[in-house]
């Protein structure tokens, strides 16, 4: 399944991608309850499927499998229904696949060619910073470009999301706690990034997180690993890798932080990036106005992004 939120007409709901279509996932898992003759068939809904995906998350494998069962329904009787659940894509705007997670959290030095470019050395621990929900956005957004610097850069990011609670567990059974995969570009003002040791400041800018284009949940990818990773920049390849370049992977990474602290559904993990990125390069490339960031994953799909100056009003007194 491919999981999004998307916004029609002001209001923003839980979705899937089939196809050119948007299933609303909540109003066709309603259709299937009230075909079946289920009194309160609304209230069962959102309690299983809800209306959106920070919710639905929460519900883990069998609120998935009942969202399944609503889009299999809702396509094979379209019109049996008085809510409209299905869309063109044409129609909607499709939001990040998650909204308001309680938990962003950032990996650094995970690949080796990145660490190397970078002059250091294969950490013997992941290297952990956070970013927060003001930082998402979606993959038909464009990245805003603050005049707060004039070093933006890129980092793709292989990303999951996790799909139960989750402590002190094992690496034999973290995949059983990933929801599913996505990808998210770690955009960072690398100036401000610097200005003291820890990185937090050049990280959690607004609109910093474009995430999309959904969430391949885990039923359909179950083995994350050996994917490979392209980003461009007006179609210029910065950054190429697979994800057997990790130091740390899926596994190592859900059991480790899940000894650190509680993982809940929704929260979400941004694995590291590659080499390439703009500040390493001879000389640096930083991203200006009207650049097109892409990034493609194997088994997930693409994500692109135009970045916009935002233009600063002079108050006039």
């Amino acid at each position: 399944m491919k999981l999004i939120n998307y916004t029609v007409t002001g209001v923003t709901r839980s979705g899937a991608i089939v196809g050119e279509k948007i299933i609303d996932l909540n109003y066709a898992f309603q259709a299937f309850l009230k075909a079946k003759g289920k009194y309160r068939y609304k209230e069962i809904a959102h309690a299983y499927v809800p209306d959106n995906t920070d919710e639905l998350y929460q519900g883990g494998k069998e609120s998935i499998q009942l969202a399944q069962t609503g889009i299999d329904f809702i396509l094979e009787n379209p019109d049996s229904f008085d809510k409209k659940a299905i869309y063109n894509r044409n129609e909607v705007k499709i939001e990040a696949p998650v909204l308001n997670p309680g938990k962003i959290i950032c990996v650094g030095h995970n690949y080796r060619e990145h660490i190397l470019e970078m002059g250091r050395e294969l950490p013997s621990y992941p290297v952990i910073f956070a970013k927060f929900a003001n930082t998402i956005l979606g993959p038909e957004d464009d990245i805003p470009f603050y005049p707060i610097s004039k070093q933006l850069d890129y980092e793709a990011e292989f990303t999951f999301v996790i799909g139960k609670k989750a402590r002190n567990v094992s690496e034999e059974e973290a995949l059983n706690y990933v929801a599913g995969y996505t990808i998210t570009n770690d955009v960072t003002y690398r100036d401000i990034q610097r200005r003291t040791i820890q990185w937090l400041q050049g990280k959690t800018v607004d609109g910093t997180a474009p995430m999309g284009p959904y969430l391949v949940t885990s039923d359909e990818l179950s083995d994350p690993s050996g994917l490979d990773i392209v980003l461009k920049v007006n179609d210029e390849v910065r950054q190429q890798t697979n994800t057997s370049n990790q130091v740390f992977d899926t596994k190592k990474l859900v059991s480790f932080l899940s000894s650190l602290m509680t993982l809940e559904p929704g929260d979400v993990v941004l694995t590291g990036t590659p080499g390439g990125v703009g500040v390493a390069m001879d000389p640096p490339q930083f991203l200006k106005d009207g650049d097109v960031v892409t990034i493609e994953i194997d088994k997930i799909g693409v994500l692109e992004n135009k970045v916009k100056k935002v233009e600063v009003l002079t108050k006039v007194t």
